[in-house]
Protein backbone atom coordinates (compact mmCIF):
# COMPACT_ATOMS: atom_id res chain seq x y z
CA UNK A 1 0.00 0.00 0.00
CA UNK A 2 1.43 3.25 -1.02
CA UNK A 3 2.49 6.06 1.64
CA UNK A 4 -0.04 8.87 2.18
CA UNK A 5 2.26 11.06 3.03
CA UNK A 6 4.33 10.87 0.00
CA UNK A 7 1.27 11.72 -1.84
CA UNK A 8 1.12 15.54 -3.53
CA UNK A 9 -1.39 17.17 -5.39
CA UNK A 10 0.08 18.05 -8.93
CA UNK A 11 -2.15 21.16 -9.33
CA UNK A 12 -1.70 22.25 -5.12
CA UNK A 13 -0.18 25.40 -5.31
CA UNK A 14 2.92 26.41 -2.70
CA UNK A 15 2.08 28.74 0.08
CA UNK A 16 5.21 30.04 1.61
CA UNK A 17 4.89 32.07 5.01
CA UNK A 18 5.92 35.68 4.81
CA UNK A 19 8.58 36.85 6.54
CA UNK A 20 6.63 39.46 8.43
CA UNK A 21 4.29 36.99 9.99
CA UNK A 22 6.71 34.93 11.74
CA UNK A 23 7.57 35.95 15.06
CA UNK A 24 11.35 36.93 15.91
CA UNK A 25 12.60 33.37 16.60
CA UNK A 26 11.30 31.74 13.95
CA UNK A 27 12.55 34.29 11.09
CA UNK A 28 16.41 34.25 12.99
CA UNK A 29 16.16 30.34 12.12
CA UNK A 30 15.89 28.51 8.39
CA UNK A 31 13.25 29.48 6.27
CA UNK A 32 10.00 28.06 7.01
CA UNK A 33 8.83 24.76 5.00
CA UNK A 34 6.62 25.76 2.11
CA UNK A 35 3.23 24.26 3.12
CA UNK A 36 1.12 22.57 0.37
CA UNK A 37 -2.92 23.21 -0.08
CA UNK A 38 -4.52 20.88 -2.01
CA UNK A 39 -7.44 22.04 -4.40
CA UNK A 40 -5.70 25.38 -4.66
CA UNK A 41 -5.16 26.29 -8.20
CA UNK A 42 -2.71 28.93 -9.41
CA UNK A 43 -4.19 31.12 -11.92
CA UNK A 44 -4.02 31.14 -16.06
CA UNK A 45 -4.96 31.96 -19.06
CA UNK A 46 -8.40 31.30 -20.01
CA UNK A 47 -9.51 28.47 -22.54
CA UNK A 48 -8.32 29.17 -26.14
CA UNK A 49 -6.25 32.04 -25.19
CA UNK A 50 -2.29 32.35 -25.36
CA UNK A 51 -0.04 32.81 -22.50
CA UNK A 52 0.73 36.61 -22.11
CA UNK A 53 4.20 37.74 -20.80
CA UNK A 54 4.37 40.32 -18.53
CA UNK A 55 5.87 42.28 -21.52
CA UNK A 56 3.07 41.25 -24.00
CA UNK A 57 0.55 41.88 -21.18
CA UNK A 58 1.93 45.97 -20.43
CA UNK A 59 1.79 46.59 -24.11
CA UNK A 60 -1.84 45.14 -24.19
CA UNK A 61 -2.39 47.53 -21.23
CA UNK A 62 -1.11 50.83 -22.10
CA UNK A 63 -2.54 50.32 -26.16
CA UNK A 64 -4.88 52.65 -27.36
CA UNK A 65 -7.86 52.01 -28.76
CA UNK A 66 -6.92 52.29 -32.46
CA UNK A 67 -3.53 49.77 -31.79
CA UNK A 68 -6.83 47.26 -29.73
CA UNK A 69 -8.49 47.45 -33.33
CA UNK A 70 -5.82 47.17 -35.25
CA UNK A 71 -4.65 44.07 -33.55
CA UNK A 72 -8.00 42.55 -34.03
CA UNK A 73 -8.19 43.23 -37.39
CA UNK A 74 -5.30 41.84 -38.51
CA UNK A 75 -6.54 38.42 -37.17
CA UNK A 76 -9.72 38.61 -39.89
CA UNK A 77 -8.05 37.30 -42.49
CA UNK A 78 -11.16 38.50 -45.02
CA UNK A 79 -10.98 41.89 -43.94
CA UNK A 80 -7.60 41.85 -44.85
CA UNK A 81 -7.76 40.59 -48.25
CA UNK A 82 -10.51 43.12 -48.38
CA UNK A 83 -8.92 45.97 -47.53
CA UNK A 84 -5.70 45.08 -50.21
CA UNK A 85 -8.55 45.27 -52.81
CA UNK A 86 -10.10 48.23 -51.98
CA UNK A 87 -6.87 50.21 -51.85
CA UNK A 88 -5.97 48.78 -55.08
CA UNK A 89 -9.17 49.78 -56.85
CA UNK A 90 -8.80 53.68 -54.91
CA UNK A 91 -5.09 53.66 -56.69
CA UNK A 92 -6.97 53.02 -59.92
CA UNK A 93 -9.10 55.73 -59.26
CA UNK A 94 -6.24 57.85 -58.67
CA UNK A 95 -4.58 56.54 -61.99
CA UNK A 96 -7.02 56.04 -64.15
CA UNK A 97 -5.58 58.27 -67.09
CA UNK A 98 -2.22 56.84 -66.14
CA UNK A 99 -3.51 53.09 -66.66
CA UNK A 100 -5.80 53.40 -69.90
CA UNK A 101 -3.66 53.56 -72.82
CA UNK A 102 -6.57 55.21 -75.01
CA UNK A 103 -8.95 57.76 -75.20
CA UNK A 104 -11.92 56.42 -73.68
CA UNK A 105 -14.00 58.74 -75.71
CA UNK A 106 -12.43 58.18 -79.48
CA UNK A 107 -14.82 55.75 -81.23
CA UNK A 108 -14.66 54.29 -84.80
CA UNK A 109 -17.37 52.30 -86.36
CA UNK A 110 -15.10 50.50 -88.13
CA UNK A 111 -13.68 49.00 -84.91
CA UNK A 112 -17.00 47.97 -83.36
CA UNK A 113 -17.59 44.63 -80.65
CA UNK A 114 -13.77 43.56 -81.33
CA UNK A 115 -13.50 40.63 -79.20
CA UNK A 116 -10.57 41.07 -76.19
CA UNK A 117 -7.30 40.21 -77.27
CA UNK A 118 -4.75 38.44 -75.08
CA UNK A 119 -1.28 39.43 -74.16
CA UNK A 120 1.83 36.98 -75.21
CA UNK A 121 4.90 37.01 -73.20
CA UNK A 122 7.33 35.28 -75.15
CA UNK A 123 8.30 34.78 -78.69
CA UNK A 124 10.34 32.18 -80.32
CA UNK A 125 11.58 31.45 -77.08
CA UNK A 126 12.28 35.18 -76.00
CA UNK A 127 10.60 37.23 -73.66
CA UNK A 128 8.56 39.55 -75.52
CA UNK A 129 5.34 41.03 -74.20
CA UNK A 130 3.10 41.16 -77.45
CA UNK A 131 -0.54 41.20 -79.23
CA UNK A 132 -1.52 39.42 -82.37
CA UNK A 133 -2.58 41.70 -84.88
CA UNK A 134 -6.31 41.80 -86.06
CA UNK A 135 -7.45 41.32 -89.82
CA UNK A 136 -10.67 42.71 -90.67
CA UNK A 137 -13.06 41.11 -93.14
CA UNK A 138 -16.30 42.09 -94.23
CA UNK A 139 -19.29 38.97 -93.29
CA UNK A 140 -21.24 38.43 -96.48
CA UNK A 141 -24.05 37.12 -94.48
CA UNK A 142 -24.07 39.77 -92.39
CA UNK A 143 -22.64 42.77 -94.22
CA UNK A 144 -20.98 43.58 -90.99
CA UNK A 145 -17.27 44.08 -90.43
CA UNK A 146 -15.36 41.01 -88.69
CA UNK A 147 -12.23 40.80 -87.03
CA UNK A 148 -9.96 37.78 -86.41
CA UNK A 149 -6.56 37.33 -85.13
CA UNK A 150 -3.88 37.00 -87.58
CA UNK A 151 -1.38 34.60 -85.62
CA UNK A 152 1.56 35.40 -88.25
CA UNK A 153 1.87 39.04 -87.24
CA UNK A 154 2.48 40.50 -83.69
CA UNK A 155 3.05 43.50 -82.16
CA UNK A 156 5.02 44.20 -79.81
CA UNK A 157 3.89 46.34 -76.69
CA UNK A 158 6.07 48.56 -74.13
CA UNK A 159 5.46 49.97 -70.98
CA UNK A 160 5.27 53.54 -70.22
CA UNK A 161 4.88 54.49 -73.46
CA UNK A 162 3.90 57.74 -75.34
CA UNK A 163 -0.34 58.41 -76.09
CA UNK A 164 -3.21 60.70 -75.53
CA UNK A 165 -2.64 63.94 -73.43
CA UNK A 166 -4.02 64.35 -69.78
CA UNK A 167 -3.70 65.46 -66.77
CA UNK A 168 -2.07 63.67 -63.65
CA UNK A 169 -3.86 64.49 -60.47
CA UNK A 170 -5.71 66.82 -62.20
CA UNK A 171 -3.33 69.37 -62.83
CA UNK A 172 -0.19 67.60 -63.76
CA UNK A 173 0.46 67.24 -67.63
CA UNK A 174 1.43 64.12 -69.01
CA UNK A 175 1.03 61.47 -71.67
CA UNK A 176 2.78 58.20 -70.06
CA UNK A 177 0.54 55.33 -70.18
CA UNK A 178 1.04 52.21 -68.25
CA UNK A 179 1.40 50.40 -71.77
CA UNK A 180 1.24 50.48 -75.33
CA UNK A 181 2.37 49.69 -79.20
CA UNK A 182 5.89 50.40 -80.28
CA UNK A 183 5.65 52.26 -83.53
CA UNK A 184 1.55 52.20 -83.84
CA UNK A 185 -1.20 53.68 -82.65
CA UNK A 186 -2.64 51.98 -79.45
CA UNK A 187 -6.26 53.21 -80.30
CA UNK A 188 -5.95 51.12 -83.45
CA UNK A 189 -4.23 47.87 -82.60
CA UNK A 190 -4.37 47.18 -78.53
CA UNK A 191 -7.83 46.15 -77.56
CA UNK A 192 -7.03 43.82 -73.87
CA UNK A 193 -11.14 44.16 -72.83
CA UNK A 194 -12.40 44.30 -76.53
CA UNK A 195 -14.77 47.30 -77.88
CA UNK A 196 -18.31 48.08 -77.18
CA UNK A 197 -20.75 49.02 -80.38
CA UNK A 198 -19.47 52.22 -81.56
CA UNK A 199 -15.52 51.32 -80.99
CA UNK A 200 -14.21 52.19 -77.94
CA UNK A 201 -11.26 50.55 -75.56
CA UNK A 202 -13.26 49.05 -72.99
CA UNK A 203 -10.21 48.68 -70.63
CA UNK A 204 -9.81 52.48 -70.82
CA UNK A 205 -13.77 52.83 -70.30
CA UNK A 206 -13.42 50.46 -67.47
CA UNK A 207 -10.64 52.61 -65.92
CA UNK A 208 -12.62 55.96 -66.01
CA UNK A 209 -15.69 54.26 -64.54
CA UNK A 210 -13.84 52.93 -61.71
CA UNK A 211 -12.97 56.34 -61.01
CA UNK A 212 -16.39 58.03 -61.43
CA UNK A 213 -18.76 54.71 -59.96
CA UNK A 214 -16.36 55.41 -56.48
CA UNK A 215 -15.90 58.97 -56.59
CA UNK A 216 -19.13 58.91 -56.27
CA UNK A 217 -20.17 56.25 -53.39
CA UNK A 218 -17.27 57.86 -51.35
CA UNK A 219 -18.53 61.42 -51.53
CA UNK A 220 -22.30 60.08 -51.11
CA UNK A 221 -20.83 58.52 -47.72
CA UNK A 222 -19.18 61.48 -46.20
CA UNK A 223 -22.11 63.60 -46.83
CA UNK A 224 -24.46 61.02 -45.68
CA UNK A 225 -21.88 60.65 -42.58
CA UNK A 226 -22.41 63.98 -41.78
CA UNK A 227 -25.48 63.93 -41.66
CA UNK A 228 -26.63 61.12 -39.58
CA UNK A 229 -23.55 61.98 -36.83
CA UNK A 230 -25.45 65.63 -36.73
CA UNK A 231 -28.73 64.80 -36.70
CA UNK A 232 -28.75 61.83 -35.17
CA UNK A 233 -26.85 63.68 -32.30
CA UNK A 234 -29.13 66.41 -31.81
CA UNK A 235 -32.07 63.72 -31.80
CA UNK A 236 -30.42 61.87 -29.15
CA UNK A 237 -28.75 64.98 -26.90
CA UNK A 238 -31.63 67.32 -26.83
CA UNK A 239 -34.56 65.19 -27.32
CA UNK A 240 -38.08 66.56 -27.12
CA UNK A 241 -39.69 68.44 -30.20
CA UNK A 242 -35.85 68.28 -32.26
CA UNK A 243 -35.93 64.52 -32.00
CA UNK A 244 -39.42 63.75 -32.86
CA UNK A 245 -39.28 66.48 -35.91
CA UNK A 246 -35.60 64.50 -37.08
CA UNK A 247 -37.27 60.67 -36.06
CA UNK A 248 -40.77 61.70 -38.27
CA UNK A 249 -38.38 63.14 -41.14
CA UNK A 250 -36.33 59.07 -41.02
CA UNK A 251 -39.73 57.50 -40.86
CA UNK A 252 -41.09 59.18 -43.95
CA UNK A 253 -37.67 58.96 -46.04
CA UNK A 254 -37.59 55.03 -45.39
CA UNK A 255 -41.56 54.71 -45.92
CA UNK A 256 -40.70 56.17 -49.91
CA UNK A 257 -40.35 53.03 -52.44
CA UNK A 258 -36.71 53.77 -53.46
CA UNK A 259 -37.10 53.34 -57.49
CA UNK A 260 -40.18 55.22 -57.94
CA UNK A 261 -38.00 58.15 -56.00
CA UNK A 262 -35.39 57.56 -58.01
CA UNK A 263 -37.66 58.15 -61.22
CA UNK A 264 -39.11 61.05 -60.25
CA UNK A 265 -36.13 62.46 -59.59
CA UNK A 266 -34.76 61.60 -62.39
CA UNK A 267 -37.60 63.10 -64.25
CA UNK A 268 -36.68 66.07 -62.60
CA UNK A 269 -33.40 66.87 -63.64
CA UNK A 270 -33.55 68.96 -66.75
CA UNK A 271 -31.94 67.35 -69.80
CA UNK A 272 -29.65 70.34 -70.74
CA UNK A 273 -27.60 69.77 -67.56
CA UNK A 274 -23.87 68.97 -67.93
CA UNK A 275 -22.70 65.83 -67.02
CA UNK A 276 -20.82 67.61 -63.77
CA UNK A 277 -24.72 69.00 -62.59
CA UNK A 278 -25.94 65.22 -63.13
CA UNK A 279 -23.13 63.80 -61.28
CA UNK A 280 -23.34 66.46 -57.92
CA UNK A 281 -27.41 66.24 -58.07
CA UNK A 282 -27.01 61.70 -58.08
CA UNK A 283 -24.39 62.21 -55.35
CA UNK A 284 -27.05 64.38 -53.23
CA UNK A 285 -29.88 62.10 -53.71
CA UNK A 286 -27.91 59.29 -53.07
CA UNK A 287 -26.73 61.05 -49.39
CA UNK A 288 -30.15 61.99 -48.66
CA UNK A 289 -31.57 58.65 -48.95
CA UNK A 290 -28.41 57.19 -46.93
CA UNK A 291 -28.28 58.85 -43.66
CA UNK A 292 -30.98 57.79 -42.33
CA UNK A 293 -29.80 54.41 -40.78
CA UNK A 294 -26.67 55.96 -39.20
CA UNK A 295 -28.94 58.75 -37.59
CA UNK A 296 -31.04 56.13 -35.53
CA UNK A 297 -28.02 54.15 -34.87
CA UNK A 298 -26.03 57.51 -33.38
CA UNK A 299 -29.07 58.67 -31.30
CA UNK A 300 -29.68 55.29 -29.42
CA UNK A 301 -25.48 55.98 -28.80
CA UNK A 302 -26.64 59.34 -27.61
CA UNK A 303 -29.39 58.20 -25.29
CA UNK A 304 -27.46 55.87 -23.80
CA UNK A 305 -24.68 58.18 -23.31
CA UNK A 306 -26.37 61.15 -22.28
CA UNK A 307 -27.14 60.69 -18.01
CA UNK A 308 -23.25 59.37 -17.95
CA UNK A 309 -21.30 61.02 -15.15
CA UNK A 310 -18.53 62.46 -17.47
CA UNK A 311 -21.23 64.47 -19.49
CA UNK A 312 -22.80 66.07 -16.64
CA UNK A 313 -19.43 66.58 -15.47
CA UNK A 314 -18.24 67.97 -18.64
CA UNK A 315 -22.09 70.26 -17.92
CA UNK A 316 -20.96 71.06 -14.66
CA UNK A 317 -17.45 72.91 -15.56
CA UNK A 318 -18.66 75.09 -18.37
CA UNK A 319 -18.61 72.88 -21.10
CA UNK A 320 -20.21 73.97 -24.30
CA UNK A 321 -22.76 71.21 -26.07
CA UNK A 322 -21.41 70.98 -28.66
CA UNK A 323 -18.09 70.27 -27.12
CA UNK A 324 -19.82 67.54 -25.29
CA UNK A 325 -20.65 65.78 -28.12
CA UNK A 326 -18.05 66.17 -30.58
CA UNK A 327 -15.21 66.18 -28.08
CA UNK A 328 -16.50 63.98 -25.34
CA UNK A 329 -19.40 61.35 -26.37
CA UNK A 330 -19.00 60.91 -30.53
CA UNK A 331 -14.89 59.61 -30.19
CA UNK A 332 -16.64 56.90 -27.47
CA UNK A 333 -18.08 55.31 -30.69
CA UNK A 334 -15.85 56.64 -33.50
CA UNK A 335 -14.62 53.09 -34.16
CA UNK A 336 -18.37 51.85 -34.73
CA UNK A 337 -18.89 54.48 -36.83
CA UNK A 338 -16.07 53.87 -38.91
CA UNK A 339 -17.65 50.32 -39.56
CA UNK A 340 -20.76 51.51 -40.46
CA UNK A 341 -19.64 53.83 -42.90
CA UNK A 342 -17.32 51.37 -44.48
CA UNK A 343 -20.38 49.14 -45.02
CA UNK A 344 -22.95 51.78 -46.57
CA UNK A 345 -19.96 52.07 -49.19
CA UNK A 346 -21.76 49.18 -50.93
CA UNK A 347 -25.16 50.79 -51.15
CA UNK A 348 -23.68 53.91 -52.10
CA UNK A 349 -22.02 52.29 -55.34
CA UNK A 350 -24.82 50.06 -56.34
CA UNK A 351 -27.23 52.51 -56.07
CA UNK A 352 -25.35 54.40 -58.37
CA UNK A 353 -24.56 51.64 -60.35
CA UNK A 354 -28.59 50.71 -60.54
CA UNK A 355 -29.20 54.47 -61.28
CA UNK A 356 -27.21 54.60 -64.36
CA UNK A 357 -28.05 51.18 -65.55
CA UNK A 358 -31.67 51.86 -65.58
CA UNK A 359 -31.09 55.15 -67.36
CA UNK A 360 -32.23 57.15 -64.30
CA UNK A 361 -28.82 58.10 -62.99
CA UNK A 362 -25.63 59.41 -64.91
CA UNK A 363 -26.34 59.26 -69.05
CA UNK A 364 -23.67 58.92 -72.02
CA UNK A 365 -21.11 60.83 -72.57
CA UNK A 366 -20.61 60.60 -69.03
CA UNK A 367 -18.83 57.13 -68.13
CA UNK A 368 -19.54 54.97 -64.82
CA UNK A 369 -19.74 51.32 -64.52
CA UNK A 370 -23.88 51.81 -64.16
CA UNK A 371 -23.55 53.61 -67.86
CA UNK A 372 -21.15 50.67 -69.55
CA UNK A 373 -23.86 47.82 -68.44
CA UNK A 374 -25.92 49.63 -70.19
CA UNK A 375 -25.11 47.90 -73.50
CA UNK A 376 -25.72 44.69 -71.54
CA UNK A 377 -29.24 45.02 -71.14
CA UNK A 378 -30.38 43.34 -74.77
CA UNK A 379 -29.67 39.40 -74.17
CA UNK A 380 -28.95 39.09 -77.66
CA UNK A 381 -25.81 41.23 -77.48
CA UNK A 382 -24.66 39.80 -74.33
CA UNK A 383 -24.87 36.48 -76.29
CA UNK A 384 -23.13 37.64 -79.76
CA UNK A 385 -20.50 39.81 -77.28
CA UNK A 386 -20.21 38.99 -74.00
CA UNK A 387 -17.36 41.23 -72.86
CA UNK A 388 -19.96 43.71 -72.05
CA UNK A 389 -20.79 42.14 -69.31
CA UNK A 390 -17.24 42.44 -68.09
CA UNK A 391 -17.66 46.38 -65.89
CA UNK A 392 -19.76 43.82 -63.89
CA UNK A 393 -16.61 42.48 -62.60
CA UNK A 394 -15.11 45.10 -60.85
CA UNK A 395 -18.44 45.91 -59.37
CA UNK A 396 -18.84 42.43 -57.65
CA UNK A 397 -15.31 42.43 -57.19
CA UNK A 398 -15.50 45.96 -54.84
CA UNK A 399 -18.34 45.13 -53.67
CA UNK A 400 -17.73 41.81 -51.48
CA UNK A 401 -14.27 43.69 -50.65
CA UNK A 402 -16.10 46.37 -49.05
CA UNK A 403 -18.28 43.66 -46.98
CA UNK A 404 -15.38 42.24 -45.73
CA UNK A 405 -13.59 44.98 -45.09
CA UNK A 406 -16.85 46.48 -43.01
CA UNK A 407 -16.93 43.13 -41.34
CA UNK A 408 -13.62 43.28 -40.16
CA UNK A 409 -14.10 46.78 -38.70
CA UNK A 410 -16.98 45.86 -37.11
CA UNK A 411 -15.69 42.94 -35.27
CA UNK A 412 -12.46 45.00 -34.72
CA UNK A 413 -14.45 47.75 -33.28
CA UNK A 414 -16.73 45.43 -30.33
CA UNK A 415 -15.08 46.36 -27.09
CA UNK A 416 -15.99 42.69 -26.13
CA UNK A 417 -14.39 41.14 -28.76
Amino acid sequence: MADRTSFQDPHAATLTPSPASLGPEETSGPTAPAVSVPGALAPGPGPGEPLLTSEAEERVAVATQAQLMWRRFRKHRLAMVGAVIVILFYLVVLFADFLAYANPEASDAQRGLIAPQGIQFFHEGKFLPHVFALVGKRDPATFKRVYTVDPTKIVPLTFFAPGFDYRLFGFIPANRHWIGVEDANAEETLFLLGTDLEGRDMWSRVMYATRTSLTIGLIAVVVSLVLGVVLGGISGFYGGVADTIIQRIIEILRSIPTIPLWMGLAAAMPKTWSIMQVYFTITIIISLIGWTELARVVRGRFLSLREEDFVTAADLVGASQSRIIFVHMVPLFLSHIIAATTLALPAMIISETALSFLGLGLRPPAISWGVLLQQAQNVQTVALSPWLLLPAAPVILVILAFNFLGDGLRDAADPYA
